[in-house]
């Protein structure tokens, strides 16, 4: 007989390959599929401390892939500020104050991202609002981030809506994730939510994230970017009512 041990360790690898592989093909949701699977296993909270290492090694590579970091941070740092402040003042939540209630924060935040996804809205940030927008979607996306987990919502449309070029979208994606997950491990920490035995597991989640996402980098080309992208926001659906709807039966 499978022990629960080996069945749990066998559901995480297989997790994260597939997180690692969507975002090998889009460019995100490695954070947002592994909490949105693992959150029907295990509480957020947990879930949130396995993706903290695969999370922030998959973005800083993301981050790093081109030569328009320090122009990005320059102009995206009141929005990072208010990621980190938003994210640690959350972090309560997630880490245990919220119970139930955090389950279905992240339900909520998938089934939003993937309605948002699925209908292609986007919307168009002018220049002139950018200075006050930013940190306010910022600590938004921070506290939705130590809430739940997931660190797309409204980060990722907002970025979307800046106009900025293929290659700088992909590393300011590569910076909020980056920031989110930094700002998150501080937040579990101050919450006594993360420790060494953590640690461990999340570096061994690197290694099938790593594999996911460099097979999805293959693949890419070869299949339908657009018919991905549903199926994806399909599944991210499905998965957000499922959590919602625990809390009620």
């Amino acid at each position: 007989m499978i022990s629960s041990f080996v069945l749990r360790t066998g559901i995480v690898v297989v997790t994260f390959v597939v997180a690692g592989f969507v975002k090998g093909v889009t460019g995100m949701g490695l954070p947002t599929v592994a909490m949105g699977i693992l959150g029907t296993l295990m509480l957020p909270a947990q879930a949130a401390a396995l993706l903290l290492l695969p999370s922030f090694v998959t973005n800083v590579w993301q981050l790093f892939a081109g030569p328009g970091v320090l122009a990005l941070t320059r102009r995206l740092w009141p929005m990072m500020a208010g990621i980190v402040v938003g994210t640690i003042a959350a972090a309560s939540f997630i880490a245990g104050g919220g119970g139930v209630w955090a389950v279905v924060g992240l339900g909520v935040a998938l089934t939003l991202y993937a309605a948002a996804g699925l209908m292609a809205w986007r919307f168009s940030v002018p220049a002139r609002y950018e200075r006050w927008l930013s940190p306010a979607i910022g600590t938004v996306t921070g506290v939705v981030t130590g809430g739940t987990g997931v660190f797309v919502v409204p980060a990722v449309p907002y970025l979307q809506g800046l106009a900025l070029k293929k290659e700088d979208l992909v590393q300011a994606l590569g910076l909020s994730f980056t920031v989110s997950t930094i700002a998150l491990a501080i937040g579990l920490v101050r919450e006594n939510a993360f420790a060494v035995g953590d640690l461990r597991a999340s570096l061994l989640a690197v290694v099938p994230a790593l594999a996911g996402m460099a097979i999805g980098q293959r693949v890419r080309g070869r299949i339908s970017a657009e018919t991905f992208r549903r199926w994806f926001f399909i599944c991210l659906l499905a998965l957000g009512i499922q959590l919602i709807a625990r809390a009620f039966v």
